[in-house]
C-alpha cells in the first residue's frame, strides 16, 4: 500500500494529474473515479459500488421528487489525509462506506456499516464526514435530528465499528435544525459544525412554482426566516474532540449571518477559516481560540441583483491561501474572492459564465438554478472542479491569478443526484 500511495503522490507531482472521485448518489450508490489529466482533463476510469444507498433523484431536506442537492450537505466523499483511504456517505440508508486506495488510484471496497440512525420515510440523511487520524474516527452528520452527529471508528484496515455515542445540533426551542457539514479544525482539537435551517423546507413547504417558503410564523405570532443565526446568534456549533475521540457537549456560537453553510480552514493558518453563506449571500474570514471559542469578522457581499437569497453554499481555497471559490446555488455559476492577510474582497463576480440546467429546478431567490453543489480545487491550484447535478454536468475550470475561470472540460454524471468531490 506504502508502494501504491508513493506511485500516486509521484504521479501528481511529476505532470501526469491526479485523480478525482465523486458519489452518484444513486438508490444504488456508486463513487465514480475519473483520471485528471495534467492539462484538466477528466476521464472516467472505473464505477465501485458503495455497497449502500443514495437518495436518489429524490431530496428529503424538501420533500421534492426530483432536486439538486439532496441533503443540503457538504464533505459526502473524502480522502485520509494520507491518501490510504476514500470515505462515503449512503444518504439514502444512513450508512458509511470505506475504500482502500490503490495504483493509480483505484478503488477497492473494504466495509460499509450503518450510521445508527434509523431511516424514516423514504430516505435517510447521512451527507457529511470528517475523518480525525489521530483518534481513527469518522464523524458523520445528518440532516435530520435529534442525533444529528454520529461516530464510527476506523481500523488500521479501514474496517468500521459504528459506536453508540450521538451528539444534537437542535436546542430546546428549535427541535428541528437542518446541519450542514462538519470539519476538525487543523489540530483535531474541535468539531466545527455549520447549519442552515432552523425549520427545513420538509416542514416550511413549497410554493407551486417548486420555490421553497423562507419565511415561517413563530411560537408568538412573529414572522421569522427558516435560516439559522438569522438573526439568533447560534449558528456553528463547536464541539470539543476527547482524548478517545468522543465529543464534548456542543457550544452554539455566533456564525456572524445567516446560514453559515460552509466552513474551511485555512492551508497555512491553523486558526483561521472561511464562511460560506447560504442566506447571508457572501463569506466571512473567521478564527478559533485555543478555548474552541471563535470570533467572526463581517461578511464580504456578493452581487445579489438577480435577487436574494443567492446560496453562497461550498467554497475551495487555493493552495497558498490566496484566493477563494465560492459556489452560488442560486445563481448557477461561481464567485472568487482574493484573501490577503485579513482581508477578504471580491475578485470576480460572477467567475465563470452561468452554466444552464434544464428548467425544471428553483433556488431559494426563485431563480431558475442548475444546482451547481460541491466544488474542489487541485492540490496545485491550477485546476477547480464542479457539479452542476440539474444540468447533468461535471465541469473543470482552469484558474486563474485574477479569480477568472476558464472552462477546460465538461463530462456527463447522474441527473440532479450526484454529490462530494475529493481527490488528489
Amino acid at each position: 500500500m506504502a508502494t501504491e500511495m508513493k506511485m500516486s503522490k509521484e504521479m501528481t507531482m511529476n505532470g501526469r494529474g491526479g485523480h478525482l472521485y465523486m458519489q452518484t448518489n444513486e438508490v444504488k450508490n456508486a463513487i465514480i473515479h475519473y483520471h485528471r489529466s495534467a492539462n484538466g482533463t477528466l476521464t472516467e476510469v472505473e464505477r465501485v459500488a458503495t455497497g449502500g444507498a443514495g437518495s436518489g433523484t429524490f431530496k428529503p431536506i424538501s420533500g421534492q421528487e426530483s432536486a439538486p442537492n439532496s441533503f443540503e450537505g457538504a464533505g459526502s466523499v473524502i480522502l485520509s489525509s494520507d491518501r490510504k483511504f476514500l470515505f462515503a456517505t449512503n444518504g439514502g440508508n444512513n450508512s458509511v462506506s470505506s475504500f482502500a486506495v490503490g495504483a493509480e488510484g483505484r478503488l477497492t471496497l473494504i466495509d460499509t456499516k450503518p450510521t445508527g440512525n434509523t431511516v424514516e420515510g423514504r430516505s435517510g440523511t447521512a451527507k457529511s464526514l470528517a475523518y480525525s487520524p489521530s483518534k481513527e474516527m469518522l464523524y458523520v452528520v445528518h440532516s435530520f435530528g435529534p442525533d444529528h452527529i454520529r461516530i464510527i471508528s476506523v481500523s488500521s484496515d479501514g474496517k468500521l465499528t459504528p459506536r453508540m455515542e450521538k451528539y444534537t445540533c437542535n436546542t430546546p426551542d428549535k427541535p428541528h435544525r437542518v446541519p450542514t457539514m462538519a470539519v476538525l479544525s487543523p489540530d483535531e482539537r474541535f468539531l466545527v459544525v455549520g447549519t442552515t435551517f432552523d425549520v427545513p423546507i420538509a416542514i416550511s413547504g413549497t410554493y407551486p412554482d417548486g420555490s421553497p417558503i423562507v419565511w415561517v410564523t413563530g411560537p408568538g405570532g412573529e414572522i421569522k426566516s427558516v435560516a439559522s443565526n438569522a438573526p439568533d446568534p447560534a449558528g456553528i456549533v463547536i464541539h470539543r474532540v476527547n482524548a478517545d475521540g468522543t465529543l464534548g457537549e456542543g457550544s452554539f456560537q455566533d456564525g456572524g449571518g445567516g446560514s453559515p453553510f460552509y466552513i474551511a480552514f485555512l492551508h497555512d493558518r491553523p486558526d483561521t477559516f472561511i464562511i460560506g453563506y447560504a442566506v447571508g449571500d457572501g463569506v466571512a474570514m473567521g478564527r478559533i481560540d485555543e478555548d474552541g471559542r471563535i470570533g467572526v469578522g463581517k461578511i464580504v457581499p456578493i452581487d445579489t441583483r438577480r435577487g436574494k437569497i443567492a446560496e453562497l453554499c461550498w467554497a475551495s481555497v487555493s493552495p497558498d491561501d490566496r484566493l477563494l471559490y465560492g459556489t452560488v446555488f442560486g445563481y448557477s455559476n461561481i464567485t472568487s474572492f482574493h484573501i490577503d492577510g485579513l482581508e477578504l474582497r471580491v475578485a470576480k463576480d460572477p467567475a465563470c459564465p452561468i452554466v444552464e440546467g434544464d428548467g425544471t429546478f428553483r433556488g431559494l431567490c426563485g431563480d431558475v438554478s442548475s444546482g451547481p453543489s460541491d466544488n474542489w480545487i487541485s492540490p496545485d491550484g491550477k485546476f477547480l472542479y464542479q457539479i452542476y447535478g440539474n444540468a447533468s454536468k461535471l465541469v473543470g475550470y482552469a484558474t486563474n491569478p485574477d479569480g477568472s475561470l476558464e472552462e477546460i472540460t465538461s463530462v456527463a454524471i447522474p441527473y440532479n443526484c450526484p454529490e462530494g468531490l475529493a481527490g488528489f
